[in-house]
């Protein structure tokens, strides 16, 4: 059995986690929980979304935000650009790295961007060829790898084909997310044996949600694959806002606990990321969806 000897965890709790997020999180406490990410060691810290604010009000001051970060060198602060618009704002707030993306379901496309998976990668297109122009990194998600709301069971084919044509455009990376955390370990694991058939593994990243508490176990899964990119969520935080019933992604302190007994790298200072976790938890007024953040608080 074969583990990578070091993981990039990239945070998304800032964008993926607050974005269906009831409460409106100012943008003081946003700009202070993205400080605390990446004083943890955080090498990867997703900060917001150029999305419509109609569709997701909790990004509406992306912008604002990305500008007041105090920015670490070295650390990547990427954001989500679905349309040439939000690229554009993008662009005037200085970014430096975008993530697109696509769905494995046809289904969840129709309901999430109204269009097919051919349309919506085609009108990624002009995005993508002009963040190049601005020499923007482009990272690609794919959602409802392991599983679809609407349509049961995905075809990994399906998977294989978008992951194919979303780095063909350009994206440097591609995460697969099992955006209602369906999959299970067996699953996952095959999942990504046959995508490494046609895309390299160093260019895949695992975005597990842990809806039914298989996340933990799925990273583990496909660790063993080679997967050293693993995304993940401070406390825990999030869900997705068009996949009805989906709990957060798999929280970053409970990655972190399991990599830290498995003696993997991470550079992620676990003391500083409780810290992080409880800020914002502190904030939303709940305790952190984290078993680690929970036990590990309690002992001290």
């Amino acid at each position: 059995m074969s583990f990578p000897g070091a993981v990039k965890i990239v945070e998304v709790g800032p964008r993926d986690g607050l974005q269906n997020e009831a409460i409106s999180v100012p943008v003081e406490v946003k700009i202070e929980l993205i400080d605390k990410l990446t004083e943890a060691g955080l090498a990867v810290v997703e900060s917001g979304s150029f999305v419509s604010p109609k569709w997701v009000p909790q990004m509406a001051a992306s912008g604002e935000v990305y500008r007041g970060i105090h920015k670490k060198p070295g650390v990547a602060y990427p954001v989500l650009v679905p349309n040439m618009q939000g690229l554009d704002a993008a662009l005037e707030a200085g970014v430096e790295e975008i993530a697109i993306f696509a769905a494995a379901s046809e289904t969840f496309t129709q309901k999430n961007i109204n269009c097919s998976i051919d349309e919506s990668i085609e009108r990624y297109r002009q995005v993508v060829e002009k963040a190049l122009t601005e020499n923007l990194k482009i990272r690609g998600y794919i959602s409802c790898v392991l599983g679809c709301p609407y349509e049961g069971e995905v075809s990994f084919d399906s998977v294989a084909d978008v992951a194919v044509r979303l780095l063909d455009q350009g994206c440097y990376e591609v995460s697969l997310g099992d955006t209602t955390g369906v999959g299970t370990p067996g699953k996952a694991r095959a999942l990504v044996e046959q995508l490494v058939d046609t895309v390299p593994v160093s260019q895949l990243a695992a975005h597990f949600h842990d809806t039914y508490g298989q996340g933990l176990a799925n990273l583990h899964a496909v660790l063993q694959c080679g997967i050293a990119v693993i995304d993940s969520s401070v406390a825990g935080l999030g869900g997705c806002p068009y996949a009805r019933g989906a709990t957060g992604n798999v929280a970053t302190e409970d990655v972190l606990y399991m990599l830290d007994g498995m003696q993997i790298e991470t550079g992620v200072d676990m003391d500083k990321l409780l810290e992080a976790g409880a800020y914002i938890s502190d904030f939303l007024g709940r305790e952190p969806a984290s078993k680690a953040a929970l036990a590990l608080q309690n002992r001290q």
